[in-house]
């Protein structure tokens, strides 16, 4: 049975995340049509109380910028999206200002935090995969391997490993520490647009 419909989006919603606790959730939308037209605004990112459907904050700071994906921090206090145009912001979730900007050379596909939410890993069209400090910005690791677009990267349990996956038909497995490749797993047949550990890694 639906519960309820969250509307407000100018344009198509590209990702959805439920905060940890589960009483809050995240949308983002964009168009990913090019050139923008004078003043309009196409990328949004709202937070909603999942209890009743109502809009909490409208995340600030980004009004040219369509998003691919967006996730929770552990902790629920921050969200951190990826973007088309390049960039990776992370808000706070109860005042709605923007804590962190990350440039990149190429699109953002996705986008993780560390369990401690110290770190986030970003990846996308340029073939590789940053690790960040989380509040400073500061890039830790760039990780190399990679033949094409990055579509997916996920965190271990324990924060010391990272998974990724794309459209070279591979998942790649690091050492979140040292950005060493650990393992490579080969043989799908098409390419891949998501990847996950299992709760106990």
């Amino acid at each position: 049975q639906e519960i309820f419909t969250l509307k407000g989006h100018t344009h198509k919603v590209t990702s959805v995340a439920f905060s940890p606790d589960g009483k809050r959730l995240a949308t983002a939308a964009g168009a990913v049509v090019f050139p923008l037209k004078p003043g309009e605004v196409r990328g949004e990112v709202k937070v909603w109380d999942a209890a009743n459907g109502l809009e909490t904050v409208m995340l600030k700071g980004h009004t040219q910028e369509d998003w691919n994906m967006l996730v929770f921090s552990p902790d629920g206090k921050r969200v951190a999206a990826a973007g088309y145009v390049r960039t990776i912001k992370v808000w706070d979730v109860t005042t709605g200002q923007e804590t962190l900007t990350l440039n990149g050379q190429a699109t953002f596909r996705c986008v993780a935090f560390s369990p401690d939410g110290k770190w986030l890993a970003a990846a996308g069209a340029d073939r590789t995969i940053k690790v960040c400090d989380a509040t400073s910005g500061q890039e830790l690791l760039t990780l190399k391997g990679h033949k094409g677009l990055v579509i997916s990267v996920a965190f271990g349990p324990d924060g010391k490993r990272l998974v990724s996956a794309g459209i070279d038909q591979t998942v790649k497995l690091w050492d979140a520490t040292s950005g060493q490749e650990v393992l490579t797993l080969k043989d799908h047949a098409t390419w891949l647009s998501g990847v996950a550990f299992s709760a106990d890694g």
